[in-house]
């Protein structure tokens, strides 16, 4: 049974991943559906992008795997379709895929005058369903040569100095930020560190999981998406340290 995978902003409260859900059930036959997360910030396509980036060596090939964010981000909005290593893609063309992936080849816009229902779920159902049936991308969507591109966040690096940003907080109110173990590494070069988050005492060791520090303690490690991250030991760092989304951490080397 062929794997879809679904990164949304649609929550848990309304039907708009039921709806999407139904649309992909009614024209594909013999498919699983993974819920990677219908949790993303509204219109957040940089941790749309996180979630795919990280998702993405556990996916198997041959699925298609489908990003409903911020679809409406222009008058005219364009739905993209493309094939990576095996791997099918599809969502908005709104940069949320440049953010993953470097280099794409063989980028298509779905053929939106060949369907009869116009709205998202239709659309992206629509495109998995001929995928799933084995129809070439060019029966249903159209090559083109450009698409939207954005830039990633990326972390301030200066001599002695790094500034990362908050890019998540997760269930467990552990604060990941954009700042990657290979980044700290070279910039570290074998000094010591501080990193500082707002007015608290800054944290000069580097914990390889949460045990390591007893409960309530405050911890920094890189997780498993080898990004540092600041937690607390059986407690929520996000609300008892007062550290948000798109917040500056700061990290000293000396």
């Amino acid at each position: 049974m062929q794997l879809i995978s679904l990164i949304t902003d649609y929550g848990s409260t309304d039907y708009y991943s039921a709806e999407l859900k139904a649309a992909l059930y009614k024209n594909c036959e013999h498919i699983r559906i993974l819920d990677v997360t219908h949790s993303v910030r509204v219109y957040d396509i940089s941790l749309a992008a996180y979630h795919l980036k990280n998702i993405l060596a556990s996916l198997p090939k041959e699925s298609i795997n489908i990003i409903s964010v911020n679809n409406y981000y222009d008058r005219n909005p364009v739905y993209l379709v493309f094939e990576n290593e095996g791997m099918y893609f599809i969502g908005p063309d709104n940069g949320v895929f440049s953010m993953v992936f470097d280099d794409l080849q063989n980028v298509h816009t779905i053929d939106l005058s060949t369907l009869t229902g116009r709205q998202v779920h239709q659309i992206y159902a629509h495109a998995a369903a001929c995928i799933h049936h084995g129809l070439p991308l060019d029966e249903f969507s159209v090559p083109v040569t450009e698409y939207n591109s954005r830039i990633s966040f990326r972390p301030v690096v200066t001599g002695n100095q790094i500034k990362a940003t908050i890019i998540h907080v997760d269930q467990y109110e552990n604060v990941i930020t954009n700042l990657s173990k290979e980044l700290f590494e070279k910039s570290r070069d074998g000094r010591a560190f501080s990193i500082y988050y707002k007015p608290n005492e800054p944290i000069e060791m580097l914990s390889r999981h949460y045990g390591e520090v007893g409960h309530g303690e405050t911890l920094a490690w890189f997780n498993s998406a080898n990004l540092l991250e600041i937690a607390i030991n059986m407690g929520q760092a996000s609300s008892t340290l007062h550290l948000f989304a798109n917040e500056t951490i700061q990290i000293d080397f000396h």
